[in-house]
């Protein structure tokens, strides 16, 4: 530490619903942190009643990379790589058949930009996705596929070889919200106000166990707040009396004040229970 983070998101907002605080933790104590979306999120709905306009909708990419770069700055981030790939949308929808779509582009061409990235940034510890079970949406899933092999990929010298020198990763990781997470907030807001956000959530999740996984836990408290105005700089993405901020900042900080990821990679192992995504790195 210091050291380099990069973060590998795929529409603008997914930098600022997933381990934003913890960014801006490492921000604050020196860390260089790279912010890489994959898309413009051209096919995102306008969520803000406020925002929703003919005009914003017919300039939604450039609405969004004007959106992503205030809450870039608001998180820390020192530089912004936008790999101009369309929001592929879901499927069956008319954006998912886009030829431009970024699910549609070759696997092997955008891993190579990726490549690139990584090798010129050099950072020791990235974050991509997980498997996105739960939220199958196309550009999510590409995100992990990517995130996958991306570590691999940077350090062999026979891949890529134009895109630079090889540069080891040293450990890989994916936001999460776990299940724990999920029910002890919804526990605080039923007995702080009688009622929770997340009744849907916890209905969707009934039966289901929370996996099996290495997973880091980072303190963000005295931090969420930047994290939720990031969030709010998305303006045609985010209520801002929705369900973000549904939960009172000091109910979270009170009772669940970490942000999860889960280990995809380490070339320097891992040790149950750590707190710090630079934990043995070198």
């Amino acid at each position: 530490m210091p050291g380099t983070l990069l973060a590998l998101h795929a529409h603008p907002d997914d930098e600022s619903s997933k381990g934003a605080c913890t960014v801006a933790k490492y921000v604050a104590q020196g860390t260089r942190a790279v912010l890489v979306t994959a898309t413009g999120g051209e096919a995102g709905d306008i969520l803000n009643p406020e925002m929703d306009s003919p005009e914003v909708a017919a300039n939604l990419a450039e609405v969004r990379a004007a959106e992503l770069a205030d809450a870039a700055e608001i998180i820390g981030y020192n530089d912004i790589v936008m790999l101009g790939y369309r929001d592929s949308g879901m499927p069956g929808s008319d954006a998912n058949e886009h030829p431009s779509a970024f699910c549609r582009q070759p696997y092997d061409d955008v891993l190579e930009r990726l490549v690139g990235v990584v090798r010129r940034e050099r950072p020791d510890v990235v974050l991509g996705y997980d498997a996105h079970e739960f939220y199958p949406h196309p550009d999510h899933l590409r995100v992990h596929e990517l995130s996958m092999a991306l570590a691999t990929a940077a350090a062999d010298e026979n891949r890529y070889p134009d895109s630079g020198d090889p540069w080891q990763i040293q450990k890989l990781y994916a936001p999460v919200f776990t299940l724990e997470r999920i029910t002890v907030l919804h526990n605080a807001m039923l007995e702080s106000v009688g009622e929770s956000p997340f009744e849907m959530w916890l209905d969707r999740l009934d039966g289901i166990e929370e996996p099996s996984r290495k997973l880091t836990s980072v303190d963000v408290t005295g931090l969420v707040d930047v994290g939720r105005d990031a969030l709010r700089a998305h303006r045609t993405q985010v209520d801002p009396d929705g369900f973000w901020f549904a939960v009172p900042t000091d109910v979270v900080e009170a009772v669940y004040p970490w942000e999860d990821f889960e280990l995809l990679h380490s070339s320097v192992g891992w040790n149950e229970g750590e707190s710090d995504l630079f934990a043995g790195v070198v």
